[in-house]
């Protein structure tokens, strides 16, 4: 196992398996990049822990289910599943604030993340925003 696939490994746990923004956010350099499919660009540690806490923090039960696990060079790459139930209230990057749904959601994600020197420098983050939005309750069936 190689450099990058092991800090991915570090941040999905930590972030996601842990619910531990703040020490995910270190594993990111001072200035990385992540790029999303509803945030857009997302930079610097303060606004990236803003990024995850307001998707962590919705679902504190949330977890992710590996499908595939990739690495090449100094990029690594894993495909599965986000679950979780959403309990808690969700801030969009608008900065609405979306009430806690209750609905249980199992939202498929790719995640791509260039790592150098022991650090993620870019992540990209690949989820349907339609789908999730339905599986909220938010969107028509």
């Amino acid at each position: 196992m190689g450099q990058a696939r092991e800090v991915l490994d570090r941040m999905t746990e930590t972030a996601v398996g842990m619910h531990d923004v703040d020490a995910a956010v270190d594993l990111y350099s001072d200035d990385a990049v992540i790029m999303t499919p509803d945030a857009g660009k997302v930079t610097g540690h303060d606004n990236i822990a803003e990024y995850w806490h307001q998707f962590i923090d919705a679902f504190p039960d949330g977890k992710y289910e590996h499908i595939m696990k990739l690495e090449s060079d100094s990029t690594a790459v894993d495909e599965g599943y986000f679950v979780g139930t959403n309990t808690g209230d969700m801030k969009t990057p608008t900065g609405e604030t979306i009430p806690a749904t209750g609905k249980k959601v199992r939202l498929r994600s790719c995640d791509i993340a260039t790592v150098k020197d022991g650090k993620i420098t870019e992540h990209h983050v690949y989820f349907d925003e339609s789908e999730f939005m339905r599986q909220m309750g938010l969107s028509p069936q």
